[in-house]
């Protein structure tokens, strides 16, 4: 494994246990020639057999790291750090497997990261909405933010996101 802070490729497994109930194993790893630490995890290759069908027909592979940057970008400077993201990624990939086994709608993906967000953090829910649902004019949007900050809060972190002070 190369070290992703001096480029080497000398390291030793300090550490492996299984993650995300057994599917995966993380591994803890010292790299011999800058003493960093640094985590991979390994996945089994069946989830690139998964095929995405787009709003317009075409199929594209699963990539798991295009919705890991969506979430990335829609979480910019909010209270959801990669923890957060790493657990929304993981209860979708989880519902995403569950229910399909080769082709899975992309409209089914964002409807559940959608949920996900909404529940954790509204600032993030609004912006992933914002560019998943392709909102037609403003006014959409400001009836979907309206609608979020009308909803009863799940978090009380979320408190005054939306307030007009």
């Amino acid at each position: 494994m190369q070290c992703p802070f001096c480029g080497k490729d000398d390291d030793k497994v300090v550490d492996s246990r299984s993650s995300e109930g057994g599917r995966v194993v993380r591994r803890r790893r010292e790299c011999q020639a800058c003493n960093k630490r640094f985590t991979t995890y390994e996945r089994p290759e069946e989830t690139a057999r998964l095929t995405v069908v787009k709003k317009d027909g075409t199929r594209e592979p699963y990539e798991r790291e295009k919705i890991i940057a969506g979430l990335r970008t829609a979480c910019y400077k909010t209270s959801l750090g990669e923890d957060g993201i790493r657990q929304i990624m993981d209860q979708t990939e989880e519902a995403i497997f569950s229910q399909y086994d080769r082709e899975v709608p992309s409209s089914f993906i964002g409807d559940v990261v959608c949920g996900h967000l909404r529940e954790v953090d509204k600032v993030a829910y609004v912006r992933f909405a914002s560019v998943y649902r392709r909102f037609a004019d403003v006014g959409e949007l400001i009836a979907e933010a309206s609608e979020v900050k009308d909803a009863p809060e799940a978090d009380p972190a979320q408190r005054g996101l939306f307030s007009e002070e």
